[in-house]
């Protein structure tokens, strides 16, 4: 079946802003915290499970939610997450007690599960492979990458001048804008799915070692890492994993919830690996700059999130950069330099100064740093993704947006625990208290820059691309058959 250029774009519409809906809640909420906790009385120790709970299902639930729109339909999985996350944030814009709002966020989380892979898998498919693709991605990547500076941002504006429920009622209007683009430009009998049945063991054990996983990681602010329930509750996430890839191995139905096959793809690998690591360093990222220029600095709400502007810029400047350098260079010739441009961005950050400005201690390292960040994005994307038969699409997709939750809730996790060490240090050891603030925050960021400098090790040793292989870009390379129009 054919479709016009109008809704092949219609479709992209629709696939970029639920994307970007996805990718803005992982952070919108977190400046506006001090609001919700005022104005519903939630207990300080509570208070983390307003971003937990989004995490937590949202992580939990991806693999099975890309397995589903494969199998079901990616445009019914687009249609039903986006709807219940659009419920799901009408009711916490509207929650008059503190278990209503968590409860609403874990909601929206289990709704960016069914959401995120469906799209993803639906740019593969409605889009024309070569430079229609290309641009595609780059859109795609460009709101992943922004996603997440531009929810500190917005929320710093809503919170400021609108009040903290608007940071839940914003994604109604874009929730509803996402299902009536995908109505619209996706036809009902499209990439309905294909015949088979889900795997529901494997389901059942990849659902539940996530959930552990990202929920053992989430509470080491409450629990420490060495405490017995970080420890049983990441133990019982590594047997259930392990489990679960022995059931996906030994499996003899034809629908598994992911063909280990896949992970062995250097390409497949290589690509969540490297996503890992990136998030983990630029989530942290987000939270040492934003606690440092509202803590340190002692700039308003809005001023601190206005001061993201730059590096969302400079995001898209390489997101965009590297669309056109893709299909010439390939995969490998941009994530190294990206890698290693946002791990000395990162650096550099880690350098704050107690007495510092924005212009002085900001501004220099969030060019480099979003400059990198921009030129990983659509190659990650593009070796995420490419060569795989239509009917993996949803899982690939959803392997990689797990990858970038997991990667943010460790990263996040690790680093803070390193910097709240660094900072009570410097406390004990008299320092005042702007000083050891700033060095805790600087070791964290330090610490941001050698995740990306991972990442481009990575890179190198174990995605394709060396001495002229593979260089065209991965979605050159789309199995003959996967591109489909609606």
């Amino acid at each position: 079946m054919g479709t016009t250029g109008l809704k092949r774009g219609t479709a992209l519409s629709a696939v970029a802003l639920a994307q970007f809906m996805v990718t803005l809640d992982m952070t919108i909420v977190n400046v506006a915290l001090p609001g919700m906790r005022s104005g519903l009385g939630i207990d300080p120790v509570d208070l983390p499970w307003v971003v937990n709970s989004y995490a937590l299902l949202f992580g939990g639930f991806l693999l099975l939610g890309g397995r589903a729109g494969d199998l079901f339909g990616q445009r019914r999985l687009l249609l039903s997450g986006a709807a219940l996350f659009a419920v799901a944030s009408l009711v916490g814009g509207l929650a008059q007690a503190p278990w209503q709002l968590v409860a609403a966020r874990a909601a929206q989380g289990l709704g960016a599960a069914l959401m995120a892979p469906a799209a993803l898998a639906l740019l593969t498919l409605t889009q024309h492979e070569g430079p229609e693709r290309a641009r595609a991605l780059g859109v795609h990547a460009a709101v992943s990458a922004v996603g997440g500076s531009a929810g500190v941002l917005a929320g710093g504006l809503l919170t400021e001048y609108a009040g903290w429920r608007w940071v839940m009622l914003v994604n109604v209007p874009i929730a509803l804008a996402v299902a009536l683009l995908a109505t619209r430009s996706v036809p009902s009998g499209a990439f309905g799915g294909r015949p088979g049945r889900l795997d529901a063991t494997g389901a059942v054990l990849a659902t539940a070692g996530i959930g552990l996983l990202v929920l053992g990681v989430v509470r080491t602010e409450q629990h420490t890492w060495t405490s017995a329930t970080t420890v049983l509750t990441l133990g019982a996430a590594a047997v259930l994993l392990v489990a679960f890839a022995v059931w996906e191995g030994r499996t003899r139905t034809g629908d598994p919830l992911i063909r280990l096959g896949l992970l062995a793809q250097r390409n497949v690998a290589g690509s969540n690996l490297f996503m890992l690591l990136l998030c983990a360093g630029q989530f942290a990222s987000f939270y040492f700059v934003s606690l440092y220029l509202q803590e340190v600095l002692r700039l308003p709400t809005a001023r601190a999130g206005l001061a993201f502007l730059p590096m969302c810029g400079a995001v898209v400047v390489g997101i965009f950069a590297s669309t056109r350098l893709l299909r010439r260079f390939g995969v490998r010739a941009l994530l190294v330099p990206g890698g290693l441009l946002a791990a000395a961005g990162f650096a550099w950050f880690g350098l704050l100064s107690p007495d510092g400005g924005f212009t002085t201690d900001v501004l220099g390292p969030s060019l480099v740093a979003g400059l990198g960040i921009g030129l990983c994005f659509v190659p990650l994307t593009a070796a995420a993704t490419g060569g795989l038969p239509p009917h993996e699409a949803g899982v690939a997709s959803a392997l990689l947006n797990s990858s970038r939750q997991i990667g943010g809730a460790i990263g996040l996790a690790a680093l803070v625990t390193a910097q709240v060490s660094a900072t009570a240090d410097g406390l004990a050891e008299g320092a005042p208290v702007d000083l050891a603030t700033t060095d805790g925050f600087g070791l964290g960021l330090a610490l941001a820059g050698g995740c990306l400098l991972g990442a481009a090790l990575i890179a190198v040793f174990v995605l394709p691309g060396g001495r002229g292989e593979d260089r065209a870009a991965p979605e050159e390379r789309t199995a003959r058959g996967a591109p489909v129009d609606a």
